[in-house]
């Protein structure tokens, strides 16, 4: 294949609005739902297992062969244990306020959390945008999750259904 048709192509994805489908083009997750999944694929959290947080202390990629459908997303888990402990507790296990960065929410926007950066507080997940977010909640959950009860009613209202 020519460079220059190669370039044409990848413009083409990306004035199109389906730059995930390209390879080499990151994926886009949509903010404007309840919880925040791929707006392409309709997974939650880039694919990875919720459960393995906890388990194994880190993020792990799940497989479409252990999925589950719930809160109108795909939820990715890497054995049936952790699919089934997921769908037993989801409340527990899943991303607190839908995946979206509680330290945002706290200054009143919803931004989608990044499964990388995770803090696991008082047995629940939480996810960030942003390491600075992540290291600021985790000295001081408490406060943000004051403000974050003062703002996400509203900001989940606004959110589609």
């Amino acid at each position: 294949m020519r460079p220059g048709i190669a370039l044409i192509g990848l413009l083409v994805c990306l004035l199109a609005g389906i730059g995930a489908i390209c390879s080499g083009c990151p994926a886009e997750a949509a903010t404007t739902e309840r919880i925040v999944v791929n707006r392409f694929s309709g997974v939650a959290i880039e694919g990875f297992d919720p459960v393995a947080y906890f388990v194994d202390g880190r993020p792990v990629q799940g497989t479409a062969e252990f999925e589950a459908n719930l809160w109108g997303a795909v939820w990715r888990f890497r054995n049936e244990g952790n699919r089934a402990s997921f769908l037993a507790h989801p409340e527990v296990y899943g991303p607190q306020f839908g995946g979206y960065d509680p330290a945002d929410i706290a200054r009143g926007v919803t931004v989608a959390g990044n499964p990388r950066f995770f803090v696991i507080s008082a047995q629940r997940l939480y996810l960030f945008s942003r390491e600075d977010n992540r290291n600021a909640f985790a000295a001081d959950p408490e406060r943000f999750l004051y403000e974050v009860g003062k703002r996400w009613p509203a900001l989940q209202e606004q959110l589609s259904q």
